[in-house]
């Protein structure tokens, strides 16, 4: 519990997504810019923590007009607080999950007038939804969402971990409305409610749910990614500020893929530098951030990010959190991106590809790395770099040598067979089967679901516990 309560302490802005805010510098363009952001919130590092950290912004603010501009950084705990000063006009850049980007213009539209905002770029995003997640203590005998059936489920409403819930909930038969009692807390109190009991589950976004796995503390019942339904982070702009202060705003947008491009040159140190900052342990942060990794970053606006955040307008409002539909087409603006970027955006936009895959060759199966379906990596204590391993029986195996060697393994990362969804080795569900042959023998699941699912269709299978597969691959 103490661990739990320590964490939370640590994870407290993760509520309602991540913002990056200024405090509006006028017309001018000039003097100090306020930005403000959620430190611990895993997908906006580019907008925020890590931007912050590397000193981008300033660097190309001083590109303007040498000491003209500076910059003061504050840490904010949630995003509502954010969208309420956005349209006060006292807040200038802002940077937020999809949900929380909904509302905000959903509530800049209906107020009109100099409080407009406007989506101008995407920090990270995962096309299947893995980032959220719902997790269960380790001894609850739900299987499946449908087994949280009469129970209370922890969730921060509006957010896109109970979004993915709710979703995915009416997928199983159930009424989120009727069926579990949803409360509305923070992630700590959540966090706390499950180890205590008073909540049988737990809904919430990234990092929540790969923190509590990681420790050992919850185990994973419904993967997002089984959802299919694209979630991301973006940036968002109010529309005068923009046009009064293009220099800045571009300054920022640039900075931002300064701050992109170190993630996907130096994914290790970047992870690090955010555990630094952030306290989250760097293994949780780099399942998220790293080659691979749960999250892709990339600025650009894409085309399956545009069209499920359509898709979340008419969610959204069934279930409250918006009063008035957001018209999109006047919300998503990717015109300042576009310049920042130049003549290869649309290229980089249509490219859905992780930019930061896995690549280098096996030392154990002696094979080249690059399928990501199958691909991850081995992180051993002490070593500067992870290990790339080809497949799930390749991770088994070179985690098996290197124990042989003595060595202490830091952490492992897998796909999940069937979503694709990047977790921890020691942590999914091991499925045995025997008729895939030797070099397809072992294979992981994020969920005892998927792992049972496996299990069903193909006769012979079991599941086996990791050590045991570490054994015998």
């Amino acid at each position: 519990m103490k661990r739990v309560l320590a964490a939370g302490a640590a994870l407290v802005p993760l509520l309602a997504g991540c913002t990056v805010a200024g405090n509006a510098s006028g017309g001018g363009g000039s003097g100090e810019i306020v930005v403000g952001y959620q430190s611990k919130t895993i997908n906006t590092v580019t907008a925020g923590t890590l931007l912050r950290s590397q000193g981008y912004f300033e660097k190309r603010l001083k590109e303007l007009g040498g000491d003209k501009h500076s910059v003061v950084w504050r840490d904010y705990d949630t995003g509502a607080p954010i969208t309420a000063q956005m349209l006060a006009g006292k807040i200038d850049i802002g940077s937020m999950g999809d949900y929380p980007l909904l509302i905000n213009g959903s509530r800049s539209q209906a107020q009109g007038g100099d409080a407009a905002t406007e989506w101008v770029s995407v920090t990270g995003y995962n096309l299947r939804g893995s980032l959220n997640g719902v997790v269960v203590a380790n001894d609850s005998k739900a299987k499946t969402l449908r087994d949280l059936k009469g129970k209370t489920v922890s969730a921060s409403v509006g957010s896109a971990g109970h979004g993915t819930f709710v979703q995915a909930a009416r997928r199983y038969g159930l009424d989120p409305s009727k069926d579990v009692k949803v409360e509305n807390q923070q992630p700590t109190v959540g966090a706390s409610a499950l180890q205590s009991g008073h909540a049988a589950a737990f809904a919430q976004f990234v990092a929540w749910p790969g923190l509590l796995v990681n420790r050992g503390e919850a185990r994973l019942l419904y993967d997002g990614g089984q959802l299919g339904v694209p979630t991301f982070h973006g940036v968002v702009v109010r529309k005068q500020y923009a046009k009064d202060n293009e220099k800045i705003l571009r300054a920022f947008l640039q900075a931002q893929i300064d701050a992109t491009n170190y993630l996907h040159a130096h994914p290790l140190e970047a992870a690090e530098s955010v555990a630094s900052a952030t306290g989250l342990p760097v293994e949780t942060v780099y399942l998220y951030n790293g080659a691979g990794g749960v999250a892709t970053f990339d600025p650009t606006v894409k085309k399956p990010l545009r069209d499920a955040f359509v898709q979340d307008v008419p969610f959204l409002k069934s279930i409250g959190v918006i009063q008035t539909p957001l018209q999109v087409d006047p919300f998503v603006n990717d015109s300042y991106i576009r310049k920042v970027v130049g003549p290869s955006y649309d290229g980089q936009a249509a490219s859905t590809a992780n930019p930061a895959a896995i690549t280098g060759t096996d030392e154990v199966c002696k094979t080249k790395v690059g399928d990501a379906a199958t691909a991850g990596e081995v992180w051993v204590k002490g070593e500067p770099r992870t290990r790339p391993v080809a497949d799930p029986v390749c991770l088994l195996r070179n985690v098996k040598a290197l124990q042989g060697q003595g060595k202490q393994i830091r952490a492992a990362y897998i796909p999940d067979t069937a979503s694709g969804t990047r977790w921890f080795a020691d942590k999914d569900v091991w499925v045995e089967d025997p008729s895939a042959g030797a070099a397809k023998r072992f294979k992981p699941f994020a969920t005892q679901e998927g792992a049972q699912k496996y299990v069903s269709a193909h006769g012979g299978a079991r599941v086996v516990a990791y050590d045991e597969a570490v054994k015998r691959a």
